[in-house]
């Protein structure tokens, strides 16, 4: 029989917040993390504003040894690691001291890149003929999977360990696979998640392809502009996000609280094919990873109440709304609200699903709406197909039942999940 799934424990490490309380206050306030970036600017790039997790020396240290820190350049394992550490600490789950590590336990943990500064150090060193010190740890840091490699042995997960990577799905897909390696009994416990590095090595060829702003480099908080008139490309930025996926069964019997239900989802591709190409989304298969992801949920679309968009500040917005009104048949006003996350934290990339979805499920657990910022000139193109109203721009205390998120990549890639809010007392079988 498949198991319900649920989410018991969450961690993050955004722009704009480190740990969910930090965060959670920075999303209720539309509190934004871009800042201007020296770097980017001796760099000559024409966007010099981005999104950086600031991280203190108390806070890696909690997670990582001073072996593990000696040669240490990867933030996006930074990141990650110290994301996933604090979900399972949020989950109540203790960490694995025994020779025997956990069988029922396991992580999906995506990455677009991993460790490039290192790399780049690897590369001058061999470039100067010094390959013999290059040190131990320049491949663990350097792989893809290597944010799952720390991660698995901190935690000792005997489980399927694995890193996924799908662009900007990344961390939507990696939720969609934890929840159906729970659900079909394969594990009663899976770590989701996805990081993303920073600095001018992963945010240069988004620069030099100009779809980045410029525009507003003087004004670094006003830079991310979704859905708004004066939009002129995304911030980049950087961050991981990470979550204790579990049965529910499994959940009720150790007394974990839990924030919200995974009813299902969906993951496709465009094949690059008709209007789709490696950066622009195939509308058909837009719609039908929406519609999709809704069947598999067993709702409709009139039960949708919220939205969680990818939404990248972008020339792509408008036709994101009018995917999302031909997938749902709803417009005007009768659209879901929709929101999204990346006014106030710029594109974190690989990482964008994971701590995007962190921010949905915490407004739907909690009963809240976080605002939109940056759009007070919102773009005709949206408003064409949806009213201003449902497109909140200070925040809303209110109670809903049914959020959807969605990311879309690179490679004409879709993510979308359907997040249902857990009630006290609900049955652990179906």
């Amino acid at each position: 029989m498949a198991k319900r799934v649920v989410i018991t424990g969450m961690g993050v490490v955004a722009p704009n917040g480190l740990g969910l309380q930090d965060f959670r206050a920075a999303i209720m306030a539309g509190r934004s993390g871009i800042q201007f970036d020296t770097q980017l600017e001796a760099l000559q790039f024409s966007c010099q504003i981005a999104g950086k997790p600031v991280l203190t020396a108390e806070l890696i240290s909690r997670d990582f040894s001073p072996l593990e820190l000696r040669n240490f350049n990867s933030t996006g394992i930074l990141y990650g690691v110290i994301a996933g550490m604090d979900a399972w600490a949020d989950a109540g789950l203790a960490v694995n001291t025994s020779d025997e590590p956990s069988w029922d336990y396991g992580m999906i943990f995506g990455a677009g890149t991993s460790g490039i500064d290192r790399f780049r150090e690897a590369i001058y060193k061999i470039d100067e003929l010094q390959a013999r010190r290059l040190g131990s740890t320049v491949v663990v840091q350097t792989m893809n999977s290597g944010v799952s490699a720390y991660l698995s042995g901190k935690l000792g997960l005997g489980n399927q360990v694995y890193s996924n990577s799908s662009a900007c799905c990344t961390g939507t897909e990696s939720l969609l696979m934890c929840y159906e390696r729970v659900k079909s009994g394969q594990a009663s416990i899976m770590l989701s998640g996805a990081t993303s590095d920073s600095g001018p090595y992963i945010w240069g060829g988004f620069d030099a392809m100009k779809v980045c702003t410029y525009k507003h480099n003087q004004s670094p908080e006003m830079g991310s502009r979704p859905m708004s008139a004066s939009a002129s490309g995304f911030v980049p930025s950087s961050g991981a996000g990470a979550f204790v996926v579990e049965s529910l069964e499994h959940a009720l019997a150790r007394g974990a609280k839990i924030y919200a239900e995974i009813l299902g989802g969906n993951s496709n591709s465009g094949g690059q094919r008709g209007a789709g190409s490696m950066t622009a989304p195939n509308p058909v298969a837009v719609q039908r990873c929406i519609t999709t992801a809704l069947t598999n949920a067993g709702i409709s679309a009139e039960d949708v109440d919220v939205i969680n968009g990818h939404l990248t500040a972008t020339a792509m917005d408008g036709l994101e709304i009018r995917n999302w009104s031909e997938a749902l048949k709803r417009s005007g006003k009768d659209f879901p609200m929709i929101n999204t996350l990346k006014g106030m934290v710029g594109h974190c990339l690989s990482a964008a699903g994971s701590i995007e979805s962190v921010a949905a499920v915490l407004e739907l657990h909690e009963g809240f709406i976080f605002p939109n910022i940056n759009c007070e000139d919102l773009h005709p193109e949206v408003l064409e197909t949806i009213d201003s109203s449902c497109i909140p721009q200070a925040l809303l205390h209110r109670e809903f039942n049914i959020l959807v998120k969605a990311s879309f990549g690179f490679g004409d890639v879709n993510s979308c999940i359907v997040f249902k809010k857990y009630k006290d007392g609900e049955s652990g079988t179906n």
